[in-house]
């Protein structure tokens, strides 16, 4: 080592927390120092912390957030596995209220039935009252737009 660069060393120097008062002795290059907070005094380590956390309500918000994007998955999963499925519901259709209503009332509650009744050609499912040559349109495009085979029938 070279002689004269290095500090001086005082193993008795005395350490003075601002916050709570505590005083301790080290070793350190400074014959007294002087610390904001301590172990004594830090919320860490005093378990102040947990309940500055429930005060700000971090952790409830997280939470909230954290089920309510789980529920947005299983939303989604449940519209995946819904899709080309013939038990999606007649609503998702996206054909104005009174032709959904006349299909209710006709017996139609999901895709499947839709298709049942489309298979015996264009002329059974515009017999249902209410049901018009302008829903049938509609449907037959959101139909194919889903992914659904139309029967030749009704082609």
């Amino acid at each position: 080592m070279k002689a004269e660069i290095h500090p001086t060393y005082y193993p008795d120097a005395k350490v003075t927390c601002a916050s709570g008062g505590k005083t301790w002795i080290i070793g350190s290059t400074r014959k007294e120092l002087r610390v904001d907070i301590c172990s004594n005094c830090h919320p860490f380590y005093t378990g102040e912390a947990s309940r500055l956390l429930d005060i700000e309500g971090q952790v409830d918000r997280f939470y909230k957030k954290l089920s309510v994007r789980q529920t947005y998955v299983e939303q989604q999963k449940q519209k995946e596995e819904l899709k080309g499925s013939p038990e999606r519901p007649i609503d998702e259709l996206g054909i104005s209220t009174r032709a959904i209503d006349a299909l209710k009332k006709a017996g139609i509650e999901n895709f499947g039935q839709f298709l049942e009744k489309l298979n015996g050609g264009n002329e059974a499912v515009l017999a249902i009252s209410g049901f018009g040559q302008a829903s049938l349109t509609a449907a037959k495009k959101k139909l194919r737009s889903l992914g659904y085979e139309l029967p030749a029938a009704a082609a």
